[in-house]
């Protein structure tokens, strides 16, 4: 195995292949605070690329009632409690990752889900008691809280499906970081389904493949936000283009959110994969449940986002979101303005940072008449 260097764990880590990092990377930045989990994100995918045979249980893009919704059943529970202790050392995980903690034989520490896992999409939504309907048990306390998680394919810096398949059929593209599966090479061993932690990776049993998000690609390459960014209703989503820490510029919307105000985080770092998909987690969950999802930086990111709204430039970038069908790689506020920006410096569309309010008086004067609301 390889040394590679993972930023988000603060060190350098073995996985089976040295770092090549693409030319740039494709990643997205979701707020969970806005999340409303309507699902038009999970219809928007679903209606485009997974409605044939053989598709019907894919969900590339769903979300989550955490802290008892999973699609598969238990995808983070299992695994985690494989991993074992995962130990923080300031920003350093002093634990093991899935490629370290490996069995003898294995590439990737991982499970394959049963066909029952993928039965219930909607376990646990909208419910902070654990209850399960038709008898079932959920051995878990009452909480006062819960928050939606929407998911989908990280496209990773170092996917463990990569790392698992025999056949070399996942690649990585070095244009703009997308990870897709080569269904000419694919022979369905489902290994990939195995390793991939957030199982993401999903057998066709009718083509004999694995299939995946694919990150709209054909849109990316045009400049396009994919499918279930462009549907947000909530606006909780902004797809862009990210910088090592080290390369990172203050005028790229991720890059601002991720590695200069850090308000934006992975989703379970300590395994390894140094997934591209960061949240801002929400304000009202517990610290200590966060912190296992979504690493040591936390406290910070909440209270940094607390902030926002004396902070023009965060929130001004906030207010972005959802605002175009554009990929958007800069941005600029100008004064009680926030603009995205093309690679070039041309506008793409501009808002105000406060939308303004007009109150219309009861009688209008230059009609003669008293308006009224009507049904």
């Amino acid at each position: 195995m390889a040394l590679a260097y993972n930023w988000q764990i603060g060190r350098s880590m073995s996985y089976w292949y040295p770092e090549n990092r693409p030319k740039r990377q494709f990643a997205a930045v979701f707020d969970i605070n806005k999340c409303i989990a309507c699902q038009t994100c999970t219809l928007a995918c679903k209606t485009t690329w997974t409605s044939g045979k053989g598709q019907e249980y894919m969900l590339w893009n769903n979300v989550e009632s955490k802290p008892f919704g999973c699609y598969p059943l238990a995808w983070d529970l299992n695994l985690l409690q494989q991993l074992g202790a995962q130990q923080w050392r300031g920003k350093e995980y002093a634990g093991r990752t899935i490629f370290e903690a490996a069995e003898a034989g294995e590439r990737v520490l991982g499970w394959r889900p049963a066909d029952l896992d993928y039965a219930y999409p909607n376990v646990g939504e909208d419910d902070c008691t654990g209850r399960v309907d038709r008898g079932a048990a959920l051995r878990a306390p009452h909480l006062n809280w819960f928050f939606y998680l929407a998911r989908i394919c990280n496209h990773c810096t170092y996917p463990a499906c990569l790392a698992s398949c025999p056949r070399g059929s996942i690649y990585k593209r070095p244009e703009d970081g997308i990870v897709l599966v080569d269904q000419s090479r694919c022979r369905g061993y489902r290994e990939c389904v195995k390793a991939c932690p957030y199982k993401k990776v999903f057998y066709n049993a009718l083509t004999g493949t694995s299939e995946k998000c694919i990150a709209c690609f054909p849109k990316i390459e045009q400049g396009l936000q994919p499918q279930c960014f462009v549907n947000c209703i909530g606006k909780i989503r902004l797809a862009g283009w990210l910088s090592p820490p080290e390369r990172a510029r203050a005028d790229n919307p991720l890059d601002y959110l991720v590695h200069i105000r850090k308000v934006a985080l992975p989703l379970l770092p300590q395994l390894g994969l140094e997934p591209n998909v960061y949240y801002i987690p929400p304000v009202h969950a517990p610290d200590e449940f966060l912190s296992q999802l979504f690493g040591p930086g936390v406290p910070a990111a909440i209270c940094t986002y607390r902030k926002g709204p004396d902070d023009p430039d965060l929130a001004g970038l906030l207010g972005l979101f959802g605002s175009t069908d554009r990929v958007v790689p800069r941005w600029r506020r100008e004064d009680d303005w926030v603009a995205a920006l093309d690679e070039d410096g041309s506008q793409i569309v501009r808002v105000p940072l406060k939308e303004p309010v007009y109150i219309r008086e009861a009688f209008d004067a230059q009609h003669q008449v008293t308006r009224t609301n009507c049904p």
